[in-house]
């Protein structure tokens, strides 16, 4: 451990501090800030046990500005300024995101650092339940998934797609399972001990990482401290997207790193389609026997079994799954848009920057 790393360890002060990167955030922030800000002052002293740390990070909107008028009113919460980044190829050490969230990390004073994106709503008293909860797990790491808020007909049936697969790929009986390798984790809401942050290097290990949650939650799980990830409606939800062009922008930065095998997963889902298309096939081909047509359509009923089966597991409404069938060629789009962004093109983007992967 390098001594400024110790230094920072050894300065704790307070039982939690809040970390929010934020990034042209101006419609999402005020909300965040007044959940968590409203959380139960008799367990959380603002500027006593917890502090609130907002990291902007090159914002060109009001983003600044709204964070610091919160902090004039509240002295436990801080505004920061991200440092400058080197974004050229061969050059970049950190994504905005890891840069921002590094630098909250090594100025907080709390023993439990969370890490909280500006666009999450946070339930009542969902700290002190994480608190409570990373401490009866005996882990290093805790990570929520929070309930998604979802507009429009394209969110509502693309993102059951996407949520239904996280959750086969990423079981969380495997990701909480000591003995497995398989990690995971939602930066949205990431719990984390000190000492274990910076034990395994911190953002700054996976500051190149796009995906830097589930790099952050496998370098702890790899430590020997334990980790544990979960659904919880009950702690936060999230609105992640506001229109369809977010929505692309965002799926195609992460699906090549969330599913590695993106092209063959596009593939089993394109196959999907055929067979739900299966009956279409019953009108020129009339002249087949009955128990051909059977076949048939035994075979079409237990596709869309099956696939129903798999999105519920979403957590996602009954009807934003019912539609979901018709997101299935946006999903196998963005699926190769992604892969060949990452494995062709070695570039995506976000909020406004490009980075070579």
């Amino acid at each position: 451990m390098e001594p400024s790393i110790a230094v920072m360890v050894g300065g704790v002060g307070l039982r939690l501090s809040v970390v929010i990167p934020a990034r042209n955030e101006e419609e999402n922030l005020p909300n965040c800030l007044i959940t968590l800000l409203l959380q139960d002052d008799d367990l959380f002293r603002l500027g006593r046990d917890w502090e609130l740390i907002v990291v902007d990070d090159a914002s060109t909107d009001r983003t600044r500005t709204i964070a610091e008028e919160a902090a004039s009113h509240h002295a436990g919460m801080r505004v920061l300024e991200a440092p400058p980044l080197d974004l050229r190829a061969g050059n970049r050490e950190f994504t905005g995101k890891t840069n921002a969230c590094w630098l909250g990390a090594r100025e907080s004073q709390g023993r439990w650092l969370l890490f909280t994106d500006a666009d999450t709503l946070h339930e009542p008293g969902d700290l002190v339940q994480a608190l409570e909860e990373i401490q009866a797990r005996d882990v290093g790491l805790l990570s929520y998934s929070p309930r998604q808020i979802v507009s429009g007909f394209w969110q509502r049936a693309l993102m059951p797609l996407v949520f239904s697969e996280l959750a086969s790929v990423y079981p969380p009986a495997q990701v909480n399972d000591v003995s497995k390798r398989l990690a995971a984790a939602n930066g949205q809401f990431l719990m984390v001990e000190r000492e274990v942050y910076f034990g395994v290097g911190g953002h700054r290990a996976v500051g190149r990482s796009v995906l830097e949650d589930v790099a952050l939650a496998a370098l702890v799980k790899d430590s020997g401290r334990g980790l544990w990830f979960r659904y919880a409606p009950d702690a936060l939800s999230t609105r992640m997207y506001f229109g369809f062009s977010d929505m692309v922008e965002g799926w195609t930065k992460n699906l090549a790193l969330l599913f590695p095998h993106a092209l063959g997963l596009a593939a089993w889902r394109l196959l999907d389609v055929g067979l739900l298309l299966l009956p279409i096939l019953l009108i020129p081909l009339r002249y087949l026997e009955f128990w051909q047509q059977g076949v048939i359509l035994l075979i079409w009923a237990r596709t869309l079994v099956r696939f129903y089966g798999r999105v519920r597991r979403s957590n996602f409404s009954a009807l934003d799954c019912a539609i979901s069938v018709a997101a299935l060629p946006l999903f196998i789009g963005l699926l190769v848009r992604s892969w060949m962004k990452h494995r062709v093109f070695h570039q995506v983007a976000w909020k406004g920057r490009a980075y070579r992967t």
